[in-house]
């Protein structure tokens, strides 16, 4: 929607945030009444009620387009310039984390419908007061961008879906009750012909007529035909390979594009051999697995689903970071000065140069000066991977680590907590890189070798 001024977008995006306004309306009005004859809470049926109001004025006022009445119903440029100046990749990611950790302590408070509700008009009406802005309309409607907006509201109902039953399983477990699926009821319910292959064709059918609908109203994402003399600004990776593509940022490619993958699938492939907690099999629960509920947590929302979300909508051109406000400038070139870490030892702390191995001087030469060079870096690669994991073992007696080594023996502990270092390796090596501008811990240019 860049090229129009502001009246000219306010005459396009009027129509949709009147009727985005409506959904919202009609939303808290089925679940006023569903709360109300179903549960019998007719205040908090009413206040939803109110919201549905409300969103059904919101739907007048934005339906003319109106610059008057639009600056009403939307962020002005204190807030937007507030929120853009919060933003940065370091409060980005270390604010996903705390997110997840709030959203696993309160767990329970937070799967409760009142309050997931509360958040989905929380997240509904950001998006609707965010719209009126044209940058952010700009990235948030690209026909490219807007399946990845459904998926995160998806991304939330599934994930709230998934924690309520465990909370509700923890909940009946220690009153002395058996898991929801290990009830009667539920263990008689077997999906076969016709259920099975009934409940497939309505979805079927359903998908396809969203699919129809979604074609219809929503133009494709073609763009010219492609050229080598002209590359897009930015150049971005399919959603799915978005994480990757900001790993590139702060791995060479082959730790990025084959190691780190490949530490990803094996240890997908070793959890059923490292894995000693036989409970919580065929059903869901949190309270018994919290070791695995957190790790996998953090290693698919905070290292994989925010990386997606960063690289589709705070990823612009020169793959500079912006704000959810900020204008894509083509021409904004960020000045990095990042320094590896033997630069930091050798030049910064000690005040020598580099040492450099002598292009004429034997192989072995060479690699003991490297060495020299890159001790310090090597020393801490060997402490985290090799020392860091019998000293957690030995650190907590009562917790975590110490009974995990008792009861998967050393080979299978040194592979549990060997992957966890890698997972752990990303935020640390892009926290390094954000904060104290560091490139490479190990860098070996002379066989490119940089880690």
């Amino acid at each position: 929607m860049h090229g129009l001024d502001y009246n000219e977008f306010l005459s396009q995006i009027s129509g949709f945030l009147c009727g985005y306004y409506l959904l919202i309306a009609a939303m808290n009005w089925l679940f006023a009444l569903y709360r109300w004859k179903n549960k019998g809470e007719s205040r908090l049926a009413l206040a939803w009620a109110c919201v549905g109001l409300v969103s059904l004025i919101l739907a007048a006022m934005s339906v003319a387009g109106n610059p008057d009445v639009i600056r009403y119903i939307s962020f002005n440029e204190t807030i937007k310039g507030g929120i853009d100046a919060l933003m940065s990749p370091t409060t980005y990611s270390v604010g996903s984390l705390l997110i997840l950790l709030v959203m696993f302590r309160y767990r329970e408070v937070l799967v409760r419908p009142n309050v997931a509700w509360l958040g989905l008009n929380g997240m509904m009406f950001f998006m609707g007061l965010s719209l009126a802005d044209q940058d952010f309309a700009a990235i948030v409607t690209k026909p490219d961008n807007v399946p990845i907006v459904g998926l995160i509201f998806l991304l939330a109902f599934f994930t709230w879906l998934a924690t309520s039953k465990a909370v509700e399983n923890d909940r009946r477990i220690a009153n002395g009750e058996l898991p929801l699926e290990a009830t009667e009821p539920e263990r008689e319910k077997v999906l076969v012909w016709p259920d099975l292959v009934y409940t497939e064709l309505i979805c079927m059918i359903a998908l396809t007529a969203v699919m129809l609908l979604w074609a219809i109203l929503l133009q494709a994402p073609l763009e010219e035909p492609a050229s080598s003399v002209k590359t897009p600004n930015p150049s971005k990776a399919p959603w799915y390979f978005l994480g990757l593509q900001e790993m590139l940022v702060y791995y060479d490619p082959w730790m990025a594009g084959v190691v780190l993958p490949s530490m990803i699938v094996a240890g997908l492939m070793a959890i059923p051999y490292i894995d000693f907690n036989k409970k919580g099999n065929g059903y869901y629960t949190i309270n018994e697995r919290k070791f695995a509920y957190l790790t996998f947590q953090f290693g698919f929302l905070v290292l994989w689903v925010t990386l997606i979300i960063m690289g589709t909508f705070l990823r612009g051109p020169n793959w500079n970071f912006f704000g959810f406000y900020e204008y894509w400038d083509s021409h904004a070139v960020e000045a990095m000065n990042n320094v590896d870490l033997s630069q930091y030892f050798w030049v910064g702390m000690l005040n020598q140069p580099l040492p450099k191995p002598d292009p004429d001087a034997a192989f072995l030469t060479k690699v003991l000066v490297i060495a020299q060079r890159e001790c310090v870096g090597i020393v801490l690669l060997i402490g985290y991977f090799a020392i860091l994991p019998p000293l957690l073992a030995m650190w907590d007696k009562k917790r975590l680590f110490q009974p995990m080594y008792k009861r998967m023996g050393l080979i299978r502990y040194m592979v549990m907590t060997n992957l966890m270092l890698w997972m752990a390796l990303l935020p640390i090596k892009m926290l390094a890189r954000w904060v104290f501008s560091m490139k490479y811990f190990i860098a070996i240019p002379e066989y490119f070798i940089n880690f």
